[in-house]
């Protein structure tokens, strides 16, 4: 969307005085016991997850997703913060929570939440999931349920296929207890050798680059209808091949995860790649932390993994049915259109569809018009943020690129757009992000590879980690340089555009440029210590700014003015921040809280947060931007930007945001809030006893507002409205 009209932005043309004023900032006292325990927050994120994927109203291919999401999103939580915890519990380093509770009593916490929501996940396949697929035509079957000519094809499959990738790993005196890598799905078989009588165990890893589930042949097709087969249930009813004369005694699935949080002492190495290439082979031998097995696995094999790989009772999770229910990603990318969501193509933005049919836009005229707010995946990351970055580097008159690289895809037009541009002979600094958590290596990659076409590739500032989302053009006009600049709230990834929701903002607004300006020379430079005039920069000036916009709206509303709080984020932790938004709330100012993940901050506390509201919305998009837009007496002010509300946002890392100033903008973002905490509106609220209750359906039993949905019809009938003007 495009806004042309022009607007004070308030900000002076003082260096930054909104923020540099002294304020007095209520320090009140406030009730003990006022946050939520951010480790079980996160645990009812996840089961939001769940609730999508046990929802029948719901594609059931997208049921099957949101159970792999589950999935994966819990192996992350694992290896992330129950690792940290425990990381820090063992070297002594671990401190009360941020609800004060002992390190030792978060992990049984933790151990009993995930116990139970695995058990949950595990039902709603076996029970809800799984029965729907098969009346859809998509049956996952055992091999029970095989006739013996599904069984004799495949046999042949899993002779041409399978066995020859095998390797199963004996364990005796001479093959001592093999390493076990970190989220694989093995077999544990315990065999008796038919001559000597002698029990011994032996290990075969089900090998990761084959279908999850193998399609049984079928010799009658008929349309619309497949059975499937869990990869493990065929390497173990041909056990008999791998071990010849021997006496197959059981054989049981387990899998285990290990730590694998990347720990790098910057300050004390002078190489970071290397240092980071060290650490993440270091990661593939991290602690076990978690050992699923099946619930029908004896005693002596789970007693011989319990001592061989040193996890405690705590850390065993016997489960129902198959485990590692990330292989349902296989399953639901079956191509039945009927059993998906409907089609969404994302439309190219107002301001840069072309003046002529089959036309090419010119997005520096576009911008020079005014401020463009696209919104992702809605409106297209390829002809927006890919098109000015290929335009840029095109354009004889472009001078430098600079843009921060996060995350990006395999294939990234963003970093060939790059490379193109440096080929060129322009001035590009690519600022990479090498310790991305689980793409370093191919952030690695793709730093060696910009690095060869020429670009400036930095790496950051040491100890912080560069999260913002910049892009920045230089361009010759008329003998003049000029600004154009993008700010976004998510990764440069054209990959991730499709599913994840954000917002950018294209902008030839000359402060803008300049504050951009100094911030990448301060990012390629030592250090951030200056204070900008459109954005708020963290780790030195965000935490203080948003502290500042908050107390402003508790001090206006005690002198009787407008005062609203809007903030949208990822995740609300951030104790400072959630202690503001209770002062405002109780000088009577209204707090409505968007948040996706965790969120410590309780609603309901007498006198305290009365008048917060909080909501969840999960769905087809991962809801990902990050909006703040406060009343100030009737004159909104509003930002978009990179960071959430936790400590590493505000505190180690460099994070933006920036402030959206066109009224159409200003206005767009608060009426998207305005839908999302509609009663009317489907989401999850977050009761005062701490629970999240999902309201997707009216009192007249009719399904609520999708906010997804309607905003993906919004944004096309303004397409058509432009078309027919």
């Amino acid at each position: 969307m495009i806004d042309t009209e022009p607007l004070d932005t308030g900000l002076g043309d003082a260096d930054d005085d909104d923020f540099d004023e002294t304020v007095e900032v209520d320090d009140s006292p406030l009730p003990d016991h006022r946050y939520m325990d951010r480790e079980l927050s996160w645990l009812a994120f996840n089961q939001r997850v769940l609730e999508l994927a046990e929802d029948p109203a719901l594609p059931v291919l997208e049921r099957a997703n949101f159970l792999a999401i589950f999935a994966s999103n819990l192996d992350e939580f694992f290896m992330v913060r129950v690792a940290g915890l425990k990381r820090r519990i063992v070297t002594g380093l671990a401190v009360p929570t941020n609800v004060g509770r002992a390190p030792l009593d978060v992990l049984a916490d933790i151990s009993e939440g995930a116990h139970a929501l695995q058990l949950r996940h595990a039902r709603a396949w076996t029970e809800l999931v799984k029965p729907a697929l098969a009346e859809a035509g998509i049956e996952a079957v055992g091999w029970d349920d095989l006739t013996d000519d599904e069984r004799a094809d495949l046999y042949d499959y899993f002779q041409a296929q399978v066995f020859p990738v095998l390797m199963p790993l004996a364990v005796d005196p001479a093959h001592p207890f093999p390493y076990i890598s970190g989220l694989s799905l093995n077999l544990a078989i315990r065999i008796r050798n038919a001559k000597t009588g002698r029990q011994e165990f032996a290990r075969l890893k089900v090998p990761s680059m084959l279908p999850r589930f193998v399609e049984v042949p079928a010799r009658s097709p008929q349309p619309g209808t497949s059975r499937y087969l869990p990869l493990e249930q065929l390497i173990a009813n041909h056990l008999g091949d791998l071990f010849p004369g021997m006496e197959i005694l059981e054989h049981h699935t387990f899998r285990l995860t290990r730590n694998e949080d990347v720990v790098i002492e910057e300050d004390e190495t002078e190489n970071l790649i290397q240092a980071l290439e060290a650490e993440l082979l270091r990661r593939r031998f991290g602690p076990p932390i978690r050992l699923e097995v099946t619930e029908q696995m004896d005693d002596v094999t789970l007693d011989l993994l319990i001592s061989e790989l040193e996890v405690t009772d705590q850390e065993v999770y016997r489960l129902p049915g198959p485990l590692d229910l990330r292989g349902l990603f296989d399953l639901a990318r079956i191509d039945r259109p009927e059993l998906h969501y409907p089609p969404h193509v994302p439309v190219t933005a107002t301001a840069f569809q072309p003046a002529e049919q089959n036309g090419r836009a010119d997005l520096f005229a576009a911008i020079r018009k005014g401020d463009v707010l696209v919104h992702h995946p809605y409106e297209s990351f390829n002809t927006s943020v890919v098109a000015f970055l290929e335009q840029a580097a095109r354009d004889p008159h472009v001078l430098a690129i600079k843009q921060t690289l996060y995350r990006t895809s395999g294939d990234s037009p963003i970093v060939q757009a790059l490379i193109d541009a440096a080929e060129r002979g322009k001035q590009v600094l690519a600022l990479v992000e090498v310790k991305a958590r689980f793409d370093e290596a191919a952030n690695i990659v793709w730093a060696r590879k910009l690095e060869k076409a020429g670009v400036h590739v930095v790496y950051g500032l040491v100890g912080l980690k560069t999260h913002c989302k910049l892009l920045h053009v230089i361009r010759e006009e008329d003998g003049m340089l000029r600004s154009y600049s993008h700010i976004g709230t998510g990764n440069y990834n054209p990959k991730t555009s499709r599913l994840y929701e954000d917002f950018g903002l294209f902008t030839a607004d000359e402060q803008v440029g300049r504050d951009l300006t100094r911030l990448f020379n301060e990012l390629s430079g030592y250090a951030i210590e200056k204070k900008f005039k459109r954005l708020l920069v963290a780790p030195l000036h965000l935490r203080k700014g948003l502290l500042r916009l908050i107390d402003k709206e508790r001090r206006n509303a005690l002198e009787g003015k407008p005062a609203h709080i809007r903030i949208k984020v990822n995740s609300m932790v951030d104790e400072q921040i959630i202690d503001a938004l209770y002062r405002a709330s109780a000088a009577g100012v209204r707090v409505d809280v968007w948040v996706r993940g965790i969120c410590s901050l309780k609603t309901g506390l007498p006198g305290v947060s009365d008048n917060i509201t909080v909501r969840s919305i999960l769905g087809r998009y991962l809801e990902h931007s990050r909006i703040f837009a406060f009343e100030n007496d009737g004159d909104p002010q509003v930002y978009i930007g990179s960071a959430d509300m936790m400590h590493r946002n505000l505190d180690r890392r460099v994070e933006a945001l920036v402030r959206v100033v066109a009224p159409g903008h200003v206005k767009e973002l608060i009426d998207l809030f305005e839908v999302a905490m509609s009663e009317t509106t489907s989401s999850w609220h977050l009761e005062a006893e701490g629970g999240w209750v999902r309201r997707s359906v009216g009192e007249d039993g009719k399904p609520l507002v999708d906010l997804q949905d309607r905003t993906m019809a919004q944004i096309q009938r303004r397409r058509r409205a432009r078309a027919v003007r």
